[in-house]
């Protein structure tokens, strides 16, 4: 039975595609169709340009559907030659730019725990009003583009906010392995709201200057992530 026929046992046949962002719904449509043999390993995807008449999206929107296709392992892109299928199923890791989903989840609550802490006991008003803007902006942005660059922005400025050169410069080396993870993240486990809340709680503590409770709130930030990288991983 191929994913097509599952779905029709006793499931709605599709979602509504009004809950879906473009994005999402474009790569639910690449993701199923590789997942089920209709686009099978070794095909070449259509160009860009073609994907975008086909489904009727701009090519931005494309572009972020097969990051999170090429993310989860099912495709690869080749500058010049194009995107290939390379796999019918989820890989055991996901490919974030630089670094794997796995790289992030062992190293950041090393970083970012304590990163947070520090932030509530040395940010500055300053900083304190650019968290607060970034939080603000999360909570009532509908791209997700935006959203991410809003996302991988908060931490870098939490790891700044803390006062250690070193937090800061490694979170910044690693923000672009975390716009992708957040962008995979938000489109297959839809983890955008409970983030928006998670990001709510850091502020609130770091706001309070509670370094206690500044890193218990990072520290389920990034135990919820995780758990949500393992059910894609586990699916």
């Amino acid at each position: 039975m191929n994913l097509s026929d599952s779905r029709t046992a006793g499931q709605p046949a599709f979602r509504p595609l009004a809950r879906l962002s473009a994005a999402e719904a474009v790569f639910n449509a690449i993701r199923e169709d590789i997942e089920s043999g209709a686009i099978p390993v070794g095909t070449k995807l259509s160009s860009e340009s073609t994907l975008s008449q086909q489904y009727g999206v701009s090519r931005s929107v494309i572009r972020e559907a097969l990051r999170s296709c090429t993310a989860l392992g099912l495709t690869v892109t080749r500058t010049g030659k194009g995107t290939f299928v390379i796999a019918s199923k989820v890989a055991n890791d996901l490919t974030l730019g630089h670094y794997s989903a796995r790289d992030l989840t062992e190293a950041r609550p090393h970083i970012e725990v304590p990163a947070a802490g520090l932030a509530a006991e040395r940010r500055t008003p300053e900083e304190l009003e650019i968290l607060r803007g970034i939080v603000a902006a999360m909570a009532t942005e509908t791209d997700p583009e935006s959203w991410v660059a809003l996302d991988s922005s908060f931490h870098a400025t939490i790891a700044r906010a803390s006062g250690n050169k070193v937090f800061a410069s490694v979170v910044a080396d690693i923000r672009d392995a975390l716009a992708h993870q957040s962008e995979t993240l938000n489109m297959v486990a839809d983890r955008q709201h409970a983030s928006d809340i998670e990001h709510q709680q850091i502020l609130a503590a770091i706001e309070a200057g509670a370094a206690e409770n500044a890193r218990a709130a990072m520290a389920h930030h990034l135990e919820a992530v995780g758990v949500a990288l393992d059910s894609i991983l586990n699916n």
